[in-house]
């Protein structure tokens, strides 16, 4: 069986993924990825307690229930071998399918918003099946580019992966919910590109992608001349992409009152903020969906810039933790799924911070381990489950980083 190199030495791994055993077979600890852990989480609760605090519609028992089932979680997945899932692709493929057209179903499907993206099934709560299919992307993804060992150049192979992957994108897109839909693109994109496929494929893929979304916006403009009606693309994402191209508007309604509160939030924080639980948008109720999609508004008007440098601190060290642990991994699986992971959580922060600022168009994209919701609590442990099982049990030698654990 050929070999492929670990992503930054350039030192041979074996596809199969062996490993050195361990002294008495039991998974070292990363200490630095559980203290980063630990402190992105309990950061997370002190900013979603005060945003909480003030407005009636949100538990912050059921934050601190969604950590206490994600810790369990993260722990199960972690004592999991994960290169036991890399040849279930199409078992990945239906239960993408499966979840994520779930809300459509009579009886626990729940439409809000607009949207049909929740289920409710008898006492349980709510819950947002799109948020654990980002798990299944991720493992259907990785196990599909994995196959190809880091290279793919074969055209027909290229456009079966990527056909493969447009499925959880396609079936989202029926609630509708856009901004989940780019974060599974993009998870596909990072899949591709780390598992080598060929640039010009890319480079032709990219141009196709934006070549697409001109259409769709031409195309939309033509239906509602012609039915006084947009079809393709619901009024309320048309106003928060139009929103961010005309920041200089006057209009302060909806997705421009939004963003226009938002950043208002932001920097009225100043250094120092305004002090814990004494943000005034927030309390007040001014400020949008402060506990979820605002919730970075929250933490900078209270903690001011060196709470925000904080957050950035610990997101940056988690990233860094999360590739010296892809760097580790004995299998080309392995180095995919902490990839994408990776991935995607700086999707998600990039567009979460810079949705606040006025840098990205605003979607309901929550920012990782700090926005509230019980489901995206859960799906984001188990995915440092899925990098914790990486790292106990995908490495071929323990010293080959600085933090594992000596014999």
């Amino acid at each position: 069986m050929p070999e492929i190199s670990n992503i930054t030495t350039g030192n041979p791994i074996s596809p199969g993924g062996n490993r050195s055993s361990r002294r008495g077979g039991l998974p070292s600890i990363n200490l630095p990825f559980i203290v980063v852990i630990a402190l992105l989480v309990l950061y997370g609760l002190v900013v979603v307690y005060s945003a909480v605090s003030t407005d009636e519609d949100y538990s912050f028992t059921r934050q601190l229930a969604g950590v206490g089932i994600g810790l369990v979680v993260m722990a199960v997945i972690w004592a999991f071998d994960y290169r036991r899932l890399s040849d279930y692709t199409a078992v990945f493929l239906i239960i993408n399918v499966v979840l994520i057209l779930s809300p459509h179903l009579p009886l626990i499907g729940v439409n809000t918003m607009g949207a049909t993206s929740w289920i409710k099934i008898g006492p349980l709560p709510q819950l947002q099946p799109g948020e654990f299919a980002k798990i299944t992307v991720i493992l259907l993804d990785a196990s599909i580019m994995a196959r190809y060992q880091g290279r793919l150049d074969d055209l027909t192979e290229y456009l079966k992966a990527v056909g493969m992957m447009l499925v959880p994108f396609v079936c989202i897109m029926t609630q509708p919910d856009l901004g989940t839909g780019l974060v599974y693109l993009f998870i596909a994109a990072v899949a591709l590109v780390v598992g080598g496929a060929n640039v010009r494929y890319l480079i032709i893929t990219l141009v196709i992608c934006v070549l697409m979304v001109v259409a769709v916006f031409l195309i939309d403009e033509v239906i509602k001349n012609a039915s006084g009606e947009y079809k393709l693309l619901k009024q309320y994402q048309r106003d928060r992409l139009l929103v961010f191209m005309n920041q200089g508007s006057t209009d302060l309604t909806d997705e421009g009152y939004n963003l226009q509160q938002a950043m208002i939030a932001i920097g009225s924080g100043g250094l120092f903020g305004q002090g814990y639980m004494q943000g005034s948008q927030h309390a007040l109720g001014i400020l949008p969906e402060a506990p979820t999609d605002f919730i970075f508004c929250v933490l900078a008007e209270e903690l001011g810039f060196f709470g925000v440098l904080a957050l950035l601190v610990l997101y940056a060290a988690l990233v860094i933790i999360g590739f010296r642990i892809a760097n580790a991994s004995s299998d080309m699986f392995g180095v995919l799924i902490v990839m994408c992971i990776l991935g995607m959580w700086l999707f998600h922060i990039l567009e979460n911070i810079g949705m606040t600022c006025g840098l990205m168009p605003i979607t309901g994209i929550p920012l990782p381990f700090m926005s509230y919701g019980t489901s995206f609590m859960i799906m984001n442990f188990a995915l440092l489950g899925f990098m914790g099982s990486v790292w106990a049990h995908g490495m071929e030698n323990t010293r080959r980083t600085s933090y594992a654990t000596p014999h």
